[in-house]
């Protein structure tokens, strides 16, 4: 697995999730759809995942997930990975999915994940993750471990 940045701190400076400690069993379906995502966007070799919990700053999801591709065929090929994944192993598919044809900004929404894969350009220009500087950042990665481990 590529190295996946995942912001280990909320912005309080604290341990940024508490579900990172529990088991794999435990975690709520939201945050089992995020780490399939995270799984398919990573094989794909998606850059700098972030995760963020938004479901207590925002009524539009429980959680984002932000992938960097670094060309519109990249992008369009982690997101068919992500609907192909999420199909195989949720049984879901995205209720909207924008900009497969430009692929520069590809949006997938599940409902209480919203998936954002940019360009390195849109991602620096808008910088989501600034702009949901509030919601918690997730270190998904011991989370991952307990997955591939199960």
């Amino acid at each position: 697995m590529q190295k996946l940045s995942n912001a280990p701190s909320s912005p309080s400076g604290l341990a940024a999730s508490s579900a990172s400690a529990a088991s794999v069993q435990e975690l709520d379906s939201s945050l089992q759809l995020a780490l399939t995502i995270i799984q398919a966007a990573d094989e794909r070799k998606g850059g700098d995942i972030k995760l963020l919990r938004v479901a207590e700053v925002s009524l539009l999801a429980d959680y984002f997930v932000i992938v960097t591709g670094f060309s519109k065929v990249q992008l369009r090929a982690i997101a068919n990975s992500i609907a192909n994944k999420v199909e195989h192993e949720r049984r879901r598919a995205p209720s909207h999915t924008e900009g497969m044809a430009e692929a520069t900004w590809v949006l997938q929404d599940y409902g209480d994940v919203i998936v954002h894969i940019q360009m390195p350009q849109e991602r620096e220009f808008y910088n989501l993750e600034a702009f949901w500087g509030h919601a918690e950042r997730v270190d998904f990665q011991p989370m991952l471990q307990q997955v591939q481990a199960s």
